[in-house]
């Protein structure tokens, strides 16, 4: 049975323990509840895996949809709304995939493995991960921006030294010589640094508060204030 749960980071904190005069840095993250909005199947799809919403999205008032406000494309996903496609659908004979009943999300994402103990439109909570020992936390990291070298690969830059001229922080050399006349792939140099998934692998889960609807996590997760995250038992063996 998979083992996770939807959320965003709230900010980070340190807790102490008296009896031991430990400081423990601890990531506070808002969890849930989420809503299981499909199951995904080995017959249905090719691959098992739950299908989690965490945050109600707004409905339009009246005319088109902004894009923090759910299009009906979205609404369709999560209640059935009698559309042409569905008629024609059931008219043929096809099975359509049972509907959550609920709100659309802003934050929809999937955790593979299998489905036992899930069923379409049940809620998800911190209060299921009270066995979990450790966990793997992913986000979006937070962006900087186009960076050289010296920020975004820890180089040395260049010596400050008389001869070096105006070309301190720069990378130096990347060329190859007669053979093989290129540069490789992979090359490490200037470029768009941070934005990207990363993954949090084998944290400690310090606490769960049931009651607030709040995960501790030890350790620093990825991605700023407010950014959504994926929590998942860990599959990590040491």
């Amino acid at each position: 049975m998979t083992k996770g749960i939807l959320g965003r980071k709230v900010g980070m904190t340190q807790v102490f323990d008296p009896e031991t005069g430990v400081a423990t840095p601890v990531t506070v993250i808002e969890a849930g509840p989420c809503t299981v909005l499909q199951l995904r199947t080995q017959e249905r799809d090719g691959y098992s895996a739950v299908q989690l919403g965490f945050l109600d999205k707004k409905r339009p008032v009246g005319g088109r949809s902004r894009q923090s406000q759910a299009a009906r494309s979205e609404r369709g996903h999560v209640a059935d709304i009698k559309s042409k496609r569905n008629k024609a659908l059931v008219a043929a004979g096809v099975e359509l995939p049972a509907k959550a009943g609920c709100e659309p999300k802003r934050f929809v994402r999937e955790l593979r493995g299998e489905t036992d103990g899930y069923e379409v439109g049940q809620s998800v909570v911190v209060a299921d991960l009270v066995e979990v020992k450790r966990v793997d936390v992913s986000g979006v990291s937070k962006g900087r921006g186009f960076a050289g070298v010296m920020k975004r690969h820890n180089f040395s830059g260049q010596r400050a030294s008389h001869g070096v001229k105006k070309c301190h922080r720069h990378a130096g050399g990347t060329g190859m010589s007669a053979w093989p006349s290129r540069t490789f792939k992979g090359k490490r140099m200037a470029g768009q640094y941070g934005s990207s998934k990363v993954t949090a692998r084998n944290l400690g889960l310090h606490r769960v508060d049931g009651e607030n609807n709040l995960l501790l996590v030890e350790g620093a997760v990825p991605g700023p204030n407010g950014g959504m995250l994926v929590i998942r038992e860990t599959n990590m063996k040491k």
